[in-house]
């Protein structure tokens, strides 16, 4: 086996645990940094098959922004909305 295939293996399965966790999460602040390190996850698959640009586009757009605009979401909602 290669490195690259190696690597591309491991990159692969923390991702997958990752939105596994992310999915069972009880704690929705938890959720969405399980779901960055999926995108991340996903942003490294990209440099690993050579496609660098996406890949920079991957962790600029959705990890910089998206990301982060839903944990302002979740930062400026009141807690007992949350509740009921």
């Amino acid at each position: 086996m290669s490195v690259d295939t190696v690597l591309f293996v491991i990159v692969a399965a923390s991702s997958a645990l990752l939105s596994v966790m992310m999915v069972v999460s009880r704690e929705i602040v938890h959720s969405a940094f399980y779901f960055a390190g999926v995108l991340i996850g996903i942003s490294l698959i990209f440099f690993l098959m050579g496609a660098f640009y996406v890949g920079i586009i991957q962790i600029l757009i959705y990890v910089g922004a998206v990301v982060v605009l839903i944990l302002f979401g979740i930062m400026l909602t009141r807690r007992n909305i949350l509740l009921g």
